[in-house]
């Protein structure tokens, strides 16, 4: 497998724990990764953990001095990007062109011939709401890779699907969308 530069996306959700270990392993499989994070992402895991995983400075204010054009740049920079975890608010967002945060900035800036993923967690209740069914199916259209959700016990005590997919499973997702091999 060829090493690849991956903009790894991470938006608030209790599942960035997940994200970490896939981050963990596409740098020691030898991919150059560069965390990009929402503000509500840093409230679940902290800037210096990604920094630790990956070498490189969090992204996470798109008007930080010195970085006012990481968005476009970051944007030609990458050859794949991900959005995980994927909350319901970052997808609506996403959705509607909403470049109020980093992650909304660059996903205008993405190239959309290059592969970019959304990998959805949220509550079950908030993944079944046609808000966010119609915003992944616009997504979709746009071609944009949205994966699959895992279905069982949510941090809420509920229990269904909107899991975060395993980190196998993601891991699997992204080395085939860097081999060309994603519908």
């Amino acid at each position: 497998m060829s090493k690849s530069k991956i903009l790894f996306q991470l938006s608030g959700s209790i599942a960035c724990y997940k994200a970490c270990q896939v981050i963990s392993r596409l740098v020691q499989d030898g991919h150059e990764v560069q965390p990009v994070c929402t503000q509500g992402a840093l409230r679940f895991i902290g800037a210096a953990t990604l920094e630790g995983l990956t070498g490189k400075p969090v992204f996470s204010d798109t008007f930080t001095s010195g970085r006012m054009l990481d968005h476009v740049n970051l944007a030609k920079w990458a050859d794949l990007a991900i959005l995980c975890p994927a909350s319901a608010d970052v997808i609506n967002r996403l959705a509607v062109g909403n470049a109020s945060d980093c992650v909304g900035s660059l996903f205008l800036a993405w190239d959309l011939k290059k592969p970019y993923l959304v990998a959805p967690a949220m509550n079950q209740q908030m993944m079944a709401h046609p808000a966010t069914q119609e915003s992944l199916s616009k997504l979709a259209s746009w071609k944009v890779h949205i994966l699959g959700t895992g279905s069982g016990y949510q941090a809420c005590g509920d229990i269904g699907p909107g899991r975060l997919l395993e980190p196998e499973q993601l891991l699997e997702a992204i080395r085939k969308a860097i081999a060309g091999a994603l519908p």
